[in-house]
């Protein structure tokens, strides 16, 4: 079972609520890993502090060309909608971070003067914290897309029985391919206005794509009450209110937060098992 935890923000306690969850479900005997998906910005193990037992490197093919089998028709160019390959004086001149490895290219080429070569684009570490399996992605310093890696980091701990995937923030195509083929998404909101804009617009787009979801609402006593009546409105469920701790903050600064976390709000945590996982898992309820 996958369950992505996401938002349509950064900085409302995804990461937070995502750790403190697959942490619970573990404790409670579930075969639970957590995989994170934010690979520009990955920090769950540093709040985790996994043993890390290996490190992979991740490629993806892009075009290169041999020049002396080009004769410039053009064809690779047509082809790419990402203007990735574009033909410059009479010859294709490929730009590698246009590219989205489609291998349309190589495979119009009529001389086969195009050949695919890998091209480093992050690496993904794999470790144990206890019985949480722990696997995230890191893009590579200036490499400008990230979902590829994010397909490859949701490879890892296929056999848990519950991956708790930590999303990017907002709505992009990294965001898209973290949620792609989640049995439930978790969304973090405040209720604040950004906090509302930034949810509807993540609602909508997981309606798009169809996939089932329901709200936690952190913070949820520093603003007003317009979340909760859009959600209201809108028949969104929400499976928890967490609000704000000035403690739960300071343990967050020094990096040891999450189990001090789910014991301050061990109600809330258990009414989101209970509304994600009643019936589907059997001992991750309280009064299983």
């Amino acid at each position: 079972m996958n369950i992505s935890v996401a938002s349509g923000k950064g900085g409302t306690g995804k990461t937070t609520i995502a750790l403190a969850l697959a942490t619970l479900l573990s404790q409670r005997g579930i075969h639970a890993a957590i995989l994170d998906c934010d690979v520009e910005e990955p920090n769950v193990n540093l709040f985790l502090k996994a043993d890390i037992h290996s490190v992979d490197t991740v490629y993806t093919p892009v075009p290169s060309v041999d020049e002396a089998r080009c004769n410039g028709c053009g064809k690779c160019e047509q082809m790419c909608r990402f203007s990735a390959i574009v033909i410059v004086g009479g010859k294709p001149l490929v730009l590698p971070d246009m590219c989205h490895s489609c291998g349309g290219c190589y495979r119009v080429c009529p001389e086969k003067a195009i050949q695919e070569i890998p091209k480093e684009i992050g690496g993904i570490e794999e470790g144990l914290k206890g019985n949480l399996h722990y696997a995230g992605g890191r893009l590579r310093i200036g490499e400008p897309m990230a979902a590829p890696l994010i397909k490859e980091v949701k490879q890892y701990a296929c056999d848990a029985d519950v991956r708790v995937i930590d999303c990017p923030p907002g709505t992009s195509c990294s965001a898209i391919e973290s949620v792609r083929g989640s049995d439930y998404v978790i969304l973090i909101a405040e209720p604040t206005p950004f906090g509302l804009n930034d949810l509807q617009i993540i609602v909508g787009m997981l309606r798009q794509i169809e996939v089932g979801f329901g709200v936690v609402i952190n913070k949820s006593d520093i603003g007003d009450d317009r979340v909760y009546r859009y959600c209201r409105e809108e028949a969104v469920a929400v499976l928890a209110s967490i609000p704000y701790s000035p403690e739960s903050a300071s343990e967050y600064a020094s990096g040891f937060y999450h189990e001090a976390f789910i014991e301050r709000f061990s109600a809330e945590f258990y009414s989101i098992i209970t509304s994600v996982f009643s019936g589907k898992l059997k001992g991750v309820c309280r009064n299983e």
